[in-house]
């Protein structure tokens, strides 16, 4: 009879206990909601073309990586020699081998959009390449990028990659117009990714505790809602004891 009477009062405690250190657990973590619209973009996208010289990056390194995907059986070496009177002479800044960013172009804007639980950025740029025998080619067009948000924990950033799902040329007249799309997408591969969108100890603080030291905010996770015209960035945050 006592056992039962002991088993009987134990459940309880037991249930009451587990209770506790579930609120204990939950209160030490908390979540943190930011919002980001179209128009916050639009702002941020116009501030850095009035502010400043456009983004600019060399494609000089883009065309090796495209020669490294031909494959060796269809490389053909043959040395030729001309006189120097033979090729044009430019100086080093007539053909700068570069994409620049533009705001807009041909009713393309350079933006990022929410769309379908997506994150979209058209990216509107100009050009110019110098292939042989040619002489300098202007270029322009859009880029349409696909990007993804991912958590760095040990680095505590949330950053982005920008992945090129398309490149839409005009202006070159047709000449080299693949081998350009395909330095185009290159570049903007590697000269733009990893993009740093928030550092989490910018939207931390400490929590301070008389007598106790203080409580230091670290985030543990991060979770993305996408609706159309808005991102809504949810931050899970943990407490410890400094």
């Amino acid at each position: 009879m006592i056992e039962q009477n002991m088993k009987v009062r134990l459940v309880p405690s037991l249930l009451i206990l587990a209770l506790l250190f579930v609120s204990a657990a939950n209160a030490q973590r908390t979540e943190i909601s930011i919002g980001l619209s179209e128009q916050f973009f639009d702002t941020v996208v116009d501030a850095l073309f009035q502010n400043g010289e456009p983004p600019e990056f060399s494609i000089a390194g883009s065309k090796r990586r495209v020669d490294e995907f031909i494959p060796d059986d269809q490389r053909t070496s043959i040395s030729i020699t001309y006189p120097s009177s033979f090729f044009p002479q430019e100086s080093a800044s007539a053909c700068k081998e570069s994409i620049r960013l533009s705001r807009e172009l041909n009713g393309i804007r350079t933006a990022v959009r929410f769309r379908e639980g997506k994150i979209y950025a058209p990216l509107a740029f100009r050009g110019s390449y110098n292939p042989p025998f040619v002489g300098c080619v202007d270029f322009s067009g859009w880029a349409e990028t696909n990007i993804e948000l991912r958590f760095d924990q040990e680095s505590q950033r949330l950053v982005a990659d920008a992945k090129v799902l398309n490149v839409i040329l005009s202006g070159t007249g047709g000449v080299g117009s693949g081998l350009i799309a395909r330095m185009v997408q290159n570049a903007i591969d590697r000269k733009i990714n990893p993009i740093e969108v928030i550092r989490m100890d910018k939207v931390s603080f400490i929590v301070p505790i008389q007598n106790s030291g203080n409580l230091k905010m670290k985030a543990v996770g991060v979770r993305n809602e996408i609706q159309n015209g808005s991102l809504l960035i949810h931050i899970a945050y943990e407490f410890s004891r400094l």
